[in-house]
């Protein structure tokens, strides 16, 4: 938690507070690669949070292993290239922050940190270090759980992005964007606050928000959680998109960015869009050519918008409750996340229409589109969990994999750098299937 209001120095201590452990606990010297797209290195697989992965073959997997980890987990798992797998976990003592190994289930290490880290997946660049959110923090961790850094933060950052010259962004569900050094974690941009801080000079007696403030709304879309998902990136023009309930507002709006890395770096806002029918509680997902970002909110609506200026382009579907993040493959094809049945759905410009639904699958879990035409999800039948592989282009169903003694849901969906398929139930256990 920030100290009292006569130590506080905002932009001073933000910037020099960050580093301390930089080198010696790193390992590394130098600029880093922060992208690495051989494994999931984010919450949704990549900047744009697509649900999608390059990788084949994952229609005929196998149960390789799987382990509890004694607590619940409600973000999804993230691997680096190596293969090394990062979680976290709403456990009551012990680590609540886990790396293990993809091929044997080994767990490399495990760290305690705020109880607020189990609502963020770790961010993984190209050498395995990690980089991720707690109570008032934002931190990073070389491969073997040393810590590298610490920059503190007002709220908790939610899952982060990297940016397309490698830095990272770290939103808190109060608003706060920083944009850090991956090396130092010295802020790289001046803070900037999409909603107001307290006005010290005119309420003496204000002091700021616990870091935790609304962190429990955020799965129910309310004003008092602001920001509630992982924001989407285009790597190549810089833009962030990102939902905000602004304050005093009747409704949330989609809200684009501009990340300005030049000789004055900065970030200004681009444009929002009109006030959204309904509370969201996913992230925005773009386009490959980055002119459409996509939206689900609470109501299962999908809307499509022109990134150029946020207008709606298309609306579709409303009730049938798929209020997480779509996948979106690159060749337009949508299949939204959650709710009654399954769907494909293709961007048609402006409207959206239907490939293929199946009504009779529960979706519980995050579905995935695959480079060679697969869609890999978890479906519920009666009380058991499934691994279920469909066809992309039509819904048949390819193949299926029991999740043994899984109950509830899954969270998420990930995919190794060999084609490893990769779940977690609610419940807190890791299943674990090879090619």
């Amino acid at each position: 938690m920030f100290g009292g209001r006569a130590d506080f120095v905002r932009a001073a201590g933000l910037a020099t507070v960050a580093a301390l452990a930089v080198v010696a606990c790193g390992g590394n010297s130098g600029s880093i690669d922060a992208l690495a797209p051989e494994g999931w290195p984010a919450a949704h697989g990549d900047a744009r949070n697509s649900n999608t992965t390059e990788h084949e073959g994952l229609s005929e997997v196998s149960l390789d292993w799987s382990r509890p980890l004694g607590g619940a987990v409600v973000s999804p798992v993230s691997i680096a290239a190596s293969g090394q797998m990062f979680v976290s976990s709403y456990t009551e003592s012990g680590c609540n922050l886990f790396s293990f190994e993809i091929e044997s289930g080994r767990k490399r290490w495990c760290n305690r940190v705020g109880p607020s880290v189990a609502t963020a997946t770790p961010l993984v660049d190209s050498v395995a270090n990690v980089y991720i959110g707690d109570d008032g923090g934002f931190s990073s961790f070389n491969e073997h759980g040393q810590l590298r850094w610490r920059t503190p933060t007002h709220g908790v950052p939610r899952s982060a992005q990297f940016l397309g010259d490698g830095s990272v962004l770290a939103v808190t569900q109060l608003g706060q964007l920083n944009v850090l050094d991956t090396q130092t974690g010295k802020t790289v941009v001046p803070i900037h606050d999409l909603i107001g801080l307290p006005d010290f000079l005119a309420s003496p007696d204000t002091d700021f928000l616990p870091p935790n403030s609304g962190l429990a709304e955020c799965g129910t879309g309310s004003p008092a959680c602001p920001i509630a998902a992982a924001p989407a990136v285009d790597l190549d023009a810089s833009d962030i998109f990102l939902v905000l309930w602004r304050n005093g507002a009747v409704a949330p709006q989609l809200v684009s960015l501009h990340y300005d890395a030049t000789a004055t770096p900065a970030i200004t806002e681009r444009w929002s869009s009109e006030l959204l029918p309904a509370a969201a509680i996913s992230s925005p997902v773009l386009s490959s050519d980055g002119s459409t970002v996509y939206l689900a909110d609470v109501d299962g609506r999908l809307t499509a918008f022109d990134t150029s200026d946020g207008s709606s382009r298309w609306t579709f579907g409303a009730g049938f409750g798929a209020s997480g993040a779509p996948s979106v493959s690159s060749d337009g094809t949508i299949v939204p996340s959650g709710g009654t049945g399954m769907r494909a759905v293709q961007d048609d410009g402006d409207r959206a229409s239907v490939i293929w639904e199946r009504n009779e699958l529960r979706q519980s879990g995050t579905p995935i589109q695959t480079q060679d035409g697969s869609i890999v999800t978890v479906i519920g039948r009666g009380d058991e969990l499934v691994l279920t592989s469909l066809d992309s282009a039509s819904g048949d169903t390819e193949s299926e994999q029991p999740l043994p003694s899984a109950t509830g849901f899954t969270v998420g969906t990930s995919v190794g750098p060999d084609s490893q398929v990769v779940t977690s139930s609610y419940l807190g256990e890791i299943y674990t299937y090879t090619p």
